[in-house]
């Protein structure tokens, strides 16, 4: 274990003793879903229901905010989920037959070819069928990996305030969020083999990839606060579609190293098991010099640092170079 994880797990250990669209209007959300509806009666309970939800204020979330402090706040959160699930993940094998599209008998089919989908893909897709139901997918924060796919709401859309610029709604990269987990993330995080375990290894590669996508694509609401922040030294790079200027704008590397070692040191303290022991809680083993983590400190990190961050950017630089049309 290097230096900077120990005294990065012991300072944390220290402490321990102590819904993919973006914002649209609501008013157009709500006509969307009363067309859906099957029968006159139905619509009727809608535009009730719907203008109730106009009445009202607009829903707030921690994650839906541009004030700069409540962002990184989000995006610590999120460190935080993503680190838990690759741990859970790396308790179980690759199980490649999760990936192998009819290696496992499950009623999903590529509409056009015909094919038999994956155990992992049919999961996902059922996964998101039922969340869509539930409006998970109208929240700004959340983006699907399927959302040509997405069904009819059964509840009323809520109205979420609007934040972000129009073009936001159409940024979606999920399609390499799933890619790069798959080829880079899983081999990385995972011995090979096959322990059986189909199932759990499907399902926490979901709750992986719903993790990543919304850390990813929360890089809509850091640059929208970034350029709040600064338009008069953006508006110029962006009418004249700097990209490598408006990159370089966003790249402040002196916080991404401190990202980076905060994600490293969270992934020392998390991998280790810790017991109450006398009403003290401390580490399973007395020398953390000694402790060995459930997933290596510096994989995480350079996931983050190699992956995870890169994406971000990404879609910060998609939505800046659009953010005055």
């Amino acid at each position: 274990m290097s230096a900077a994880c120990r005294n990065g797990a012991a300072r944390s250990c220290a402490r321990i003793g102590g819904l993919g669209s973006a914002t649209s209007h609501p008013a157009a959300s709500c006509r969307r879903w009363q067309a859906r509806r099957a029968s006159p009666r139905e619509a009727g309970v809608a535009r009730g229901r719907c203008a109730a939800v106009l009445k009202g204020n607009p829903v707030g979330s921690p994650s839906l905010s541009l004030d700069l402090d409540k962002v990184r706040d989000a995006l610590i959160r999120m460190e935080d989920s993503i680190i838990f699930a690759i741990i859970e993940r790396s308790q179980f094998l690759r199980n490649d037959k999760v990936y192998e599209p009819g290696a496992i008998p499950v009623p999903g089919y590529n509409l056009k070819t015909g094919d038999q989908q994956s155990m992992v893909e049919y999961i996902l897709r059922q996964t998101e069928q039922m969340h869509g139901m539930i409006r998970r997918y109208t929240s700004p924060d959340e983006h699907a990996f399927f959302p040509e796919d997405l069904p009819s709401l059964v509840l009323p859309p809520i109205e979420y305030p609007s934040l972000l610029h129009p073009h936001a709604e159409g940024i979606n990269i999920n399609d390499q969020v799933r890619a790069l987990y798959f080829e880079e993330l899983l081999p990385r995080i995972c011995e090979e083999g096959d322990d059986g375990n189909y199932g759990s290894s499907a399902l926490c590669d979901i709750t992986l990839l719903q993790a990543l996508s919304k850390r990813i694509h929360y890089g809509k609401y850091v640059a929208e606060s970034k350029y709040k922040a600064s338009p008069d030294t953006y508006d110029p790079l962006i009418r004249a579609k700097d990209e490598a200027g408006i990159m370089n704008l966003l790249t402040v590397e002196s916080v991404e190293r401190r990202v980076v070692r905060r994600v490293r040191n969270k992934a020392c303290v998390f991998g280790q098991d810790i017991q109450d022991v006398m009403g003290t809680i401390s580490l399973a083993q007395e020398d953390i010099e000694q402790a060995e983590s459930k997933v290596e400190p510096e994989k995480v990190a350079k996931l983050y640092n190699d992956w995870i961050m890169p994406l971000n950017k990404q879609v910060q630089l998609e939505y800046l170079l659009h953010r005055l049309d």
